[in-house]
């Protein structure tokens, strides 16, 4: 991960509620943090189980858990446990 992308990050977490930032994976977001989902990258089966779940373009997101690169969102809801080569794929602004 770039420090360009590392100081975007903490910037657009530390923005005020409204404020649009640049898209970014979910594994960016912390505990605490909200977004909204932008797309979900990748094609086949994860793709299409993700947007079941509801990570849908323009879907709320907000992190409730995270250890490890994993993590646990409510999204919907509903609270979504997912691992972080899945969260990657998520982009969110």
């Amino acid at each position: 991960m770039s420090n360009a992308m590392v100081m975007e990050s903490a910037v657009c977490r530390a923005s005020s509620a409204g404020a649009s930032c640049q898209p970014m994976p979910l594994t960016f977001l912390r505990r605490g943090d909200a977004a909204q989902v932008v797309r979900v990258r990748g094609k086949g089966d994860v793709h299409h189980h993700l947007e079941n779940l509801g990570f849908v373009e323009g879907a709320k997101v907000s992190v409730v858990s995270e250890q490890a690169g994993n993590f646990i969102v409510e999204i919907k809801g509903a609270s979504v446990a997912l691992d972080k080569s899945v969260a990657a794929k998520i982009i969110v602004s």
